[in-house]
């Protein structure tokens, strides 16, 4: 059977892990068609030798462009990445058009860790999503959220939670605090797989590893031969705190500004954002990728050849 796949933000980072993980040779025959915007050649620089692949242009301005770019789909799977103006705005007008067109199934760009139940005001992208969120639910679509705690590829770049050079790995309130991460590569695959299974349920948590502060400190001793130890750097509500000052005195609207990243760990390091219901066997890849197989990469150490099974 022919599943058609609309994948909107292909061209962005996780959108072409996305589209990757759709063509890789599977048993099922997928027709994948890519949406970008009128003017933009990057989509068909991506994917235009790809014979499977239709590249579809509409703006998100005009819902009924939109809706004749996603008529005869079977999913729409959102990969868009940005503030209130893509995350809510853009995607509501792809919603609209997905259900205008008749598409069974939408696949939101979530993509985060457990933003359900976070308090409010205390994420500002945890909350769009939970705002459109409720558009989705309200919607005559069966949809499909996945929910997969922090990139670990963040850990060896934008997030400052192990300082290398110091032999240090921070944490707020305690060391012992369980945090959820995968890679963007795993989301992808878990993501591809939901796309393909008309039978997916509304949310989807997965973790390719489950891990404290105490234990990446742990683990990055192991790694390199040196001490690298936990380091206390407040509680989360100082933290919280400062995001809140540094958010009120920042311009323009990035979509991760150092405040963002503090407002995760917020949430993270609270425990607000952990997931309750990791499963991991229903469209996990055969491994996961762990902590410490980023950090050995970071590291120029081995990773180990075991497979991780998150608690």
């Amino acid at each position: 059977m022919t599943t058609t796949v609309l994948l909107a933000g292909a061209t962005g980072d996780l959108g072409q892990r996305i589209a990757r993980e759709l063509l890789r040779d599977t048993t099922d025959d997928v027709r994948l068609r890519v949406l970008t915007r009128p003017g933009s050649t990057g989509a068909t620089t991506l994917f235009g030798d790809d014979d499977r692949v239709e590249v579809t242009r509409a703006s998100y301005t005009d819902v009924p462009a939109l809706t004749d770019a996603a008529r005869g789909a079977d999913v729409v799977v959102s990969a868009v990445s940005g503030t209130r103006s893509v995350i809510v705005d853009a995607q509501r007008a792809l919603l609209k058009a997905a259900v205008a067109a008749g598409v069974p199934r939408f696949v939101p760009s979530d993509y985060s860790a457990d933003y359900r139940s976070i308090p409010p005001g205390s994420n500002r992208n945890f909350e769009l999503r939970r705002e459109f969120a409720a558009d989705v639910d309200a919607a005559p679509i069966r949809a499909t959220s996945v929910l997969n705690g922090m990139f670990t590829d963040l850990l060896t770049g934008d997030a400052p939670l192990v300082l290398f050079d110091r032999k240090r790995v921070l944490f707020w309130s305690s060391a012992d605090q369980v945090l959820d991460f995968t890679t963007k590569d795993d989301v992808a695959h878990v993501v591809a797989r939901v796309a393909l299974d008309p039978e997916a349920p509304r949310v989807v948590e997965v973790a390719g590893d489950r891990v404290t502060a105490r234990q990446v400190a742990r683990t990055m001793s192991e790694l390199t031969g040196t001490s690298f130890k936990p380091q206390w750097a407040g509680t989360t509500g100082t933290l919280s705190a400062m995001a809140a000052v540094m958010r009120r005195t920042s311009k323009g609207d990035d979509t991760f500004p150092a405040w963002q990243g503090m407002q995760y760990f917020v949430n993270m390091f609270s425990g607000d954002a952990q997931l309750r219901h990791v499963d991991n066997d229903r469209y996990g890849p055969a491994r996961w990728t762990t902590v410490r197989d980023v950090l050995a990469t970071r590291t120029g150490a081995a990773p180990r050849s075991s497979v991780s099974t998150p608690a």
